[in-house]
């Protein structure tokens, strides 16, 4: 096959509606190969799910300047070989299209640079020894007073079956504060240094949206939840890099979070926020394997909102996206998420944390929307879905705009007035997929009847809204193999099932990974689907999605993975 880096400097951007102009019915038969003859890639001889409803599934295609030509019958499709083609006997082999993830923070330079004390993409128990071990090692490299932090922890995977606290986190070091940041980005976990330097104690109240935590004693424990980490955040001493270093560090965790992701079969992903030159300077240099939807925030968004820029603004590589996700309440994995009732056995009683008002909510939503760029939200429980609703709702009575699509990121909570509201606005959400499976252990904190209307597939499809998949790595791992196991079957690692009502077949799974996840970008013309005139991104996979068993379906092998015709991943 192609090399991937030299292709992808000479792109040829052939619309889809050229190569349209060209084809009669659903797939390019021999008559119209003179036109295509000599394909850069033909495929044959494989069980292809194209995910298209008009053609489902065929024995082969052909690509020619990073686009399908063509679909249909290994017969047929043999006709486009000529001098120059590479070509790929499947043997069989189960092909899908490329795997879309729409809410990911790509955090690639904390995977290279930081201390990672959970394992990012699998499930993996760990000891808070081995925490404190590489904490400890970390202390020992750095002056006193300097921040030492791990990240990528997971609260409910740890061997020793009990919360990390803030005595464990003191063996670490009296002399620096130390940090452990929940893989969930909404809690962290400090030692007394830190407490004591943000001169927190135990009479010190919550702020708004946010909790300091305490033990049965009323001493504080050290866990420490969203917007109450503010005050943690502004003091001691960080690691300080020069503009060109800290670009750098970029670079390489963007290169690096890259080549993560085609090698799980991830051929486009909706990055939240992340530094914008250094994504063009890695797909300048021939390293970025994957399409991205920049989702901006900040100094990017005001830019956009100043210059004129709507979404959509970019091409197949790099595009301008929905807004990142502009946050309401806590976390669904972390168990601060705004609910309508309190959570189950917490006492004293608690109903999560909304993290905005709903007066900034309404005038922020309102802004981007009149600036024609997709309004992007994190609403997990009822409470901040209502608000993000409410929101959207009047700004489109001030300013209606058609598709407009807003997007709901997690979505997790729903129930049968917010799902009506969500289809008269033709909202997209963008729900937990890998939950289902990785997370199932949390579960119980909600109970059943909870989960019954969480990370709700069933309901959203059955409602006509099309949900898409976010992974929210780095809460949660992105493989989409986990994802379309937990949604199809609802069961965790550890044999629970919760919320069964929710369960999704494979068609549909594979479709929210795909179609629905080009349309939640207003992509779906150009990807998602193995249809003639799409981008040629697709997976081969080793054994078949719809017949494995479906307990199995996590540890299929990713074979190769292809962006625009290239293999940019080969097991």
């Amino acid at each position: 096959m192609m090399n991937h880096r030299h292709s992808r400097r000479g792109f040829i951007s052939l619309t889809g509606a050229g190569i349209a102009g060209i084809i009669s019915g659903p797939w390019l038969g021999a008559a119209a190969a003179a036109e295509w003859q000599d394909a850069d890639l033909v495929v044959f001889n494989a069980r292809v799910y194209t995910v298209d409803s008009r053609t489902p599934k065929v024995e082969a295609f052909a690509v020619k300047a990073g686009r399908f030509v063509a679909i249909g019958p290994t017969a047929d499709i043999k006709a486009f070989i000529g001098k120059g083609s590479q070509t790929l006997d499947a043997k069989q082999m189960t092909i899908v299209p490329g795997f879309i993830d729409c809410h990911n923070h790509a955090p690639g330079n904390v995977l290279v640079y930081e201390v990672v004390v959970g394992n990012p993409y699998v499930v993996e128990f760990v000891t808070i020894d081995s925490i404190v071990g590489k904490l400890r090692a970390k202390a020992r490299e750095i002056p006193p007073g300097t921040w030492v932090e791990g990240y990528f922890f997971d609260d409910t995977k740890v061997k020793d079956n009990r919360q990390l606290n803030v005595h464990d986190l003191d063996k670490v070091s009296k002399d620096h504060p130390v940090a452990v940041h929940h893989r969930g980005g909404h809690t962290s976990f400090y030692n007394s240094k830190a407490l004591e330097m943000a001169d927190i104690n135990k009479q010190t109240p919550n702020p708004p949206g946010g909790t300091f935590d305490r033990d049965a004693n009323g001493e504080l424990n050290g866990r420490v939840t969203d917007r109450a980490m503010n005050a943690l955040n502004r003091v001691g001493k960080r690691p300080t890099f020069t503009a060109e270093q800290t670009l750098q560090r970029d670079r390489d965790g963007l290169a690096y979070i890259s080549k993560q992701f085609v090698r799980y079969g991830v051929t486009s992903v909706h990055h939240e926020g992340g530094d914008l030159f250094a994504l063009q300077q890695v797909r300048a240099r021939g390293d970025l394997l994957h399409r991205v939807s920049y989702e901006a925030s900040g100094k990017v968004l005001e830019a956009m909102i100043a210059g004129g820029i709507e979404t959509g603004f970019g091409d197949e590589w790099i595009r301008l996206g929905a807004t990142s996700e502009h946050t309401v309440d806590g976390s669904f994995s972390e168990r601060t998420m705004a609910l309508s009732t309190p959570y189950p056995g917490v006492e004293p009683p608690y109903k999560g944390n909304v993290t905005e008002t709903q007066d900034d909510l309404n005038a922020w939503i309102e802004r981007v929307h009149r600036a024609g760029i997709q309004v992007n939200c994190h609403a997990n429980g009822d409470v901040a879905i209502d608000m993000v609703l409410t929101a959207v709702e009047q700004a489109q009575r001030m300013f209606p705009r058609a598709d407009a699509r807003p997007k709901i990121t997690h979505c997790t909570l729903i129930n049968d007035d917010l799902v009506r509201r969500m289809k008269a606005l033709g909202a997209v959400p963008a729900a937990f997929t890998s939950y289902a499976y990785y997370n199932s252990d949390k579960f119980h904190f909600y109970g059943e009847e909870l989960m019954k209307r969480s990370m709700a597939y069933r309901t959203f499809l059955d409602a006509g809204i099309v949900a898409a998949a976010g992974s929210d790595f780095s809460p949660g791992p992105f493989d989409p193999r986990m994802a379309i196991q937990g949604m199809v079957t609802r069961t965790g690692w550890d044999g629970q099932t919760w919320g069964a009502n929710q369960r999704v077949s494979v068609e549909e799974a594979l479709r929210i990974n795909t179609i629905n996840g080009a349309y939640n970008s207003h992509e779906e013309a150009i990807k998602g689907s193995i249809t003639p005139g799409k981008l040629a991104d697709f997976v081969v996979l080793s054994d078949d999605l719809y017949t494995v068993d479906k307990e199995k379906i996590k540890d299929i092998t990713i074979v190769r993975t292809v962006v625009g015709g290239s293999t940019v991943y080969q097991a």
